[in-house]
C-alpha cells in the first residue's frame, strides 16, 4: 500500500501585518472584500464553511469545535487539481463552484493572489499561508501536477526517501514545526514506509488586540456549560466602545473586536437555549448582514480566557457535503501520477485555539492520505458565560469555532 497524505496547517496567535493596511473597524470596506465562503471562488452555491461547521457540530453537539474553513478549502482545491472525471466534480459542487471551466481556473487563481498577498511585507500582525510537497524519488509525480503546485499554490518542494519512515518523518515534521513557529510539534506521529507524496498546507497569524484586557480586570466567575454543568473560569473585562449588534432573528448578540492591523474577531453571543437556532442560520448571508449593520457600542464585555482544540476525520464529514468519491476504490487521482488506483484514505484537520488578555494564539493542521486501493446606546453589560460561537476574519474567514466549555 502506497500513501499520499496532504496535511493543511494552521496558525493562529497574538502579538504581532496586516495584508492591507486600512483602519481595522472599516467593517464596510470588510463586507465588500470578504470571501466568507472558504474558498475564493466565483459563484458560490452553497456555503461550504458553514455546511462544514454544521457537519462538524452535529457530530459532537456537546464539544468544542475549531478549525480553518480557507486551510481545509485550499487543501480541497489543491487536491480537485489531481482529480478527475466526477471526483473532481464533486469537490469542485463540494466548494461551491459551477462545473465551468473559467471558474475552476478562477479558483486557483484566487488562491494563488492571496498567497503572492500574503507574501509581501506587512505591518500590524503576521499573516502567511503557504504549502510544500514532499515526494518520493521512486514515484514519478505527473509534471502537469507539479507545474501546478508550484505556479499556482506557491509550493516548496522536497525530495523524500519515505523508505526510511524514521527519516520521513522527522523532514516533514520538522518544516511544519518551523512553519508554525514551534506551535504544531510531531504532527504526524507515525508514517507508512510505503508513502509516495505528502503535500502540507500551513496558515500563521499573530496579532494583539487593538486595545488589550488589563490583567488586573480577570477574575474567577461561572460559565454554564449547561444548566446543570458550571465551571469556573478566568473572566477577562474591558469597558469601551465595540462593533456590536442585535439579532433578532436569530435571537443572538454580536461583538466584534478588532485586532492591530486588518483582522477582528467577532463573537456570537446566542440567547438561552437558542445556540442551535444560531448555528442553522449561519451563513454567508446572515456574515455579510453582521458587518454591515455593526455599529460601536459602548460595552461592559466579558470574555473568558479559553483554550480549545478540535481534531477531526474529514472522511467522515465530507461525504455529507457531496465530498465522497475521493475516499473510495472509484476515486479518480490519475493527476498525481500515472497510477490508476490511488483513493484518499484519510483526511485529518487538527486545530487549536487561546485567546487571552493581549490576542488570540491558534494552531491547525489537516492531513489527507491517499493510499493506492488494495442595540442600545448606553453601556451594555455583556458576559460570555455561556455556550458562544467564534470567528476569526479579515478578507476571508481564517477561523470558525464554538466555545462549549473553555
Amino acid at each position: 500500500m502506497q500513501l499520499f497524505l496532504l496535511l493543511c496547517l494552521v496558525l493562529l496567535s497574538p502579538q504581532g501585518a496586516s495584508l492591507h493596511r486600512h483602519h481595522p473597524r472599516e467593517m464596510k470596506k470588510r463586507v465588500k472584500d470578504l470571501h466568507v465562503g472558504a474558498t475564493v471562488a466565483p459563484s458560490s452555491r452553497r456555503d461550504f464553511t458553514f455546511d462544514l461547521y454544521r457537519a462538524l457540530a452535529s457530530a459532537a453537539p456537546s464539544q468544542n469545535i475549531f478549525f480553518s474553513p480557507v486551510s481545509i478549502s485550499m487543501s480541497l482545491a489543491m487536491l480537485s487539481l489531481a482529480a478527475g472525471s466526477s471526483t473532481k466534480m464533486q469537490i469542485l459542487e463540494g466548494l461551491g463552484l459551477n462545473l465551468q471551466k473559467s471558474s475552476e481556473e478562477e479558483l486557483h487563481r484566487g488562491f494563488q493572489q492571496l498567497l503572492q498577498e500574503l507574501n509581501q511585507p506587512r505591518d500590524g500582525f503576521q499573516l502567511s499561508l503557504g504549502n510544500a510537497l514532499f515526494t518520493d524519488l521512486v514515484v514519478d509525480v505527473q509534471d502537469t501536477f507539479m507545474s501546478a503546485m508550484k505556479t499556482l499554490y506557491l509550493a516548496d518542494t522536497f525530495p523524500t526517501n519515505f523508505r526510511d519512515s524514521a527519516g520521513a518523518l522527522k523532514q516533514i515534521n520538522d518544516y511544519v514545526a518551523k512553519q508554525t513557529k514551534g506551535k504544531i510539534m510531531d504532527l504526524l506521529k507515525n508514517l507508512d514506509s510505503n508513502a509516495v507524496v505528502i503535500m502540507v498546507n500551513y496558515i500563521f497569524f499573530k496579532a494583539k488586540w487593538e486595545t488589550s484586557f488589563n490583567h488586573k480586570g480577570t477574575q474567577e466567575q461561572d460559565f454554564y456549560v449547561t444548566s446543570e454543568t458550571v465551571v469556573r473560569v478566568p473572566m477577562m473585562s474591558r469597558e469601551d466602545l465595540y462593533h456590536y449588534l442585535l439579532d433578532r432573528n436569530l435571537s443572538c448578540r454580536v461583538v466584534g473586536i478588532p485586532y492591530q492591523g486588518n483582522a477582528t474577531a467577532l463573537f456570537i453571543l446566542p440567547s438561552e437555549g437558542k445556540m442551535q437556532q444560531v448555528e442553522n442560520g449561519l451563513s454567508e448571508k446572515t456574515l455579510r448582514k453582521w458587518l454591515k449593520m455593526f455599529r460601536k457600542r459602548q460595552l461592559e464585555l466579558y470574555l473568558p480566557k479559553f483554550s480549545i482544540e478540535g481534531s477531526y476525520q474529514l472522511e467522515k464529514v465530507l461525504p455529507k457535503l457531496g465530498i465522497s468519491n475521493v475516499f473510495t476504490s472509484y476515486a479518480d487521482l490519475s493527476g498525481i501520477s500515472n497510477h490508476s488506483n490511488i483513493q484518499v484514505s484519510e483526511m485529518v484537520h487538527k486545530a487549536v485555539v487561546e485567546v487571552d488578555e493581549s490576542g488570540t494564539r491558534a494552531a491547525a493542521a489537516t492531513g489527507t492520505i491517499f493510499t493506492f486501493r488494495s442595540a442600545r446606546l448606553n453601556s451594555q453589560r455583556i458576559v460570555f458565560n455561556r455556550p458562544f460561537l467564534m470567528f476569526i476574519v479579515d478578507n476571508n474567514i481564517l477561523f470558525l469555532g464554538k466555545v462549549n466549555r473553555p
